[in-house]
């Protein structure tokens, strides 16, 4: 087994348990407050505006929809963290018969770890600082850093055998 496959199994062992962990945390910790929340304003709305008085409605909407948003991406983050890990062990598993040098696959895979951590903690910096574009900015470089990889993995099979 190669540098690359070990990298993408080990490392992607690694990202699914941090997922989870971080996963379960939320669902214990965060997650029922969030959406009582979310119910809590969205009941407000609507009885403030059945009620007539439209800027609280307008108020307990936005408060919903700025809890919303932190939901979502928390959700996403623990979930894109799994679902990268998993990606990248199936890989793991496939990588030495992708058709680069051993240099440049464990390149390939060390850019596909990299931006499957970085993309998910760019989306939880968003939900940190609502409009920060340092936050958007670490999400798109994660995703530049997978696509490349699995782009370069895409070329590496289609090229044939080593």
């Amino acid at each position: 087994m190669s540098a690359a496959s070990k990298l993408l199994i080990f490392g992607g062992v690694a990202l699914a348990g941090f997922g989870m962990l971080y996963g379960l945390h939320y669902a214990l910790f965060v997650e029922h407050q969030a959406l009582d929340s979310m119910g809590n304003s969205l009941a407000t709305a609507f009885t403030s505006a059945a009620a007539r008085h439209l800027p609280d409605a307008h108020a307990a909407i936005a408060a919903y929809g700025a809890t919303k948003y932190d939901y979502v991406r928390q959700v996403d983050v623990h979930s894109h963290w799994i679902g990268l890990a998993m990606l990248m062990i199936v890989l793991g598993v496939a990588m030495d018969h992708v058709a680069f040098g051993r240099r440049l696959r464990f390149w390939i895979a060390l850019n596909l770890l990299v931006g499957s951590v970085v993309f998910p903690l760019g989306v939880l910096l968003q939900s940190e600082s609502h409009g920060a574009s340092y936050a958007s900015a670490t999400a798109i470089v994660g995703v530049i850093l997978v696509t490349v990889a699995l782009a370069a993995v895409a070329a590496g099979f289609a090229r044939g055998s080593v």
